[in-house]
């Protein structure tokens, strides 16, 4: 793309860190891109290991700032400059952040800002003023946004009925996370000795290791599996919880049995080849990978947590739903799980197809111009 053509939509974000909310909107921006739309990718600090996965179509901006909310300045400018049609942000720190810049710089540009989580439950576990001070500015800056993108239905009656947003701003776009790049990356070799044939199931998690996703409690449940049956348990993704997660294994004497490999690029060859995979978050904004797991043939569990996995499975229709935080009914409904049918729940899967995603999202910006 020319850089000096105005670009149709800009996607501002803090960075391209392992998160799901970074891989949705760099999916949602090279579907774009697909459809002809001149797209720019604004980053406070361009840095993460999703920066690889846009393509030399996109025009990747780095702000260069240390901290997201000093980027307003350089947004601002960024906007005078380039003067986009449409700025789409993500989370909220960037989401304030543009808010600001569009009023600084007096700019025109349409403003769609997109909510990946509850907001509530996250704040809680926000550290020091920020979860104090976040909820306040959300509610006196997001009106001013042109549309409010929530990733679930429980996302946005939360952002309407709590936090009092304009029910006519708010719009549900679930998230595009079936794409045929992921069905590639599926069938790549999987070289490690427990998926070798033969070997008994291994259940799998994929995430953060953070407070949300209460990878302890499928831990503790994986003990109580372990009592019945021969099995594995494989947590993919890094965090702040490992030294705890890790203390938690050893102390069950799971060692064997357990394994976290860290952040990997491609979880989805692991997801083909597991028995089954398990959610355990506590809460959620839409659950990507319990999407990727259905439309990979995977029997699932999931906490029936706020907001997205319900909606996702149907109430149960297309897997098993438990309550959060209880180690007994993750274990009984994994160990039921073990004996479910492979692919039930692919039909469902294409519901969040990139194709049909990035199609919503064409039509929104149809409808802001």
């Amino acid at each position: 793309m020319e850089k000096n053509q105005t670009p149709d939509v800009t996607f501002f974000m803090s960075n391209l860190q392992g998160g799901g909310a970074e891989r949705v909107m760099v999916n949602i921006a090279k579907g774009l891109s697909e459809h002809a739309l001149k797209v720019d990718f604004v980053l406070a600090k361009a840095e993460g290991p999703y920066l690889r996965e846009l393509p030399a179509s996109i025009n990747v901006v780095d702000l260069q700032c240390k901290r997201t909310r000093y980027a307003i300045s350089a947004l601002s400018s960024y906007l005078r400059q380039r003067e986009p049609h449409v700025l789409i942000s993500a989370l909220h720190q960037a989401n304030l952040v543009a808010i600001m810049a569009k009023e600084r710089a007096s700019s025109n540009v349409r403003l769609v800002v997109t909510v990946h989580s509850q907001m509530s439950e996250e704040m809680i576990h926000t550290p020091g003023l920020a979860g104090k001070l976040i909820p306040l500015l959300v509610r006196a800056f997001y009106p001013k946004a042109d549309k409010i993108i929530c990733v679930s239905n429980g996302v946005a009656q939360e952002l309407i009925n709590k936090y009092h947003l304009p029910k006519n701003k708010v719009q549900v776009i679930y998230n595009p996370v079936v794409t045929e790049d992921m069905f590639k990356k599926a069938e790549e070799p999987l070289d490690h000795p427990w998926f070798q044939p033969g070997q008994p199931p291994v259940i799998l998690g994929v995430g953060r290791l953070t407070a949300a996703k209460d990878f302890e409690t499928l831990i503790n449940a994986f003990a109580l599996v372990r009592k019945k049956i021969e099995a594995r348990l494989m947590i993919l993704g890094e965090g702040s919880e490992r030294a705890k997660l890790e203390q938690l294994v050893k102390q069950l004497g799971l060692q064997n049995d357990v394994c976290m490999p860290g952040f990997v690029d491609n979880p989805y060859k692991y997801m083909k080849h597991s028995s089954v995979f398990v959610l355990s978050s506590r809460w959620e904004g839409f659950g990507n990978v319990l999407a990727e797991a259905l439309a990979l043939g995977l029997p699932v569990v999931s906490t029936d947590c706020p907001s997205g996995p319900a909606e996702i499975l149907e109430g149960g229709k297309w897997g098993k739903l438990v309550p959060v935080g209880s180690p007994e009914a993750l274990a009984n409904a994994i160990l039921e799980a073990l004996n479910d049918e492979r692919g039930k729940g692919v039909e469902r899967a294409k519901e969040f197809s990139l194709d049909k995603i990035v199609d919503q999202y064409v039509a929104l910006i149809k409808e802001l111009e």
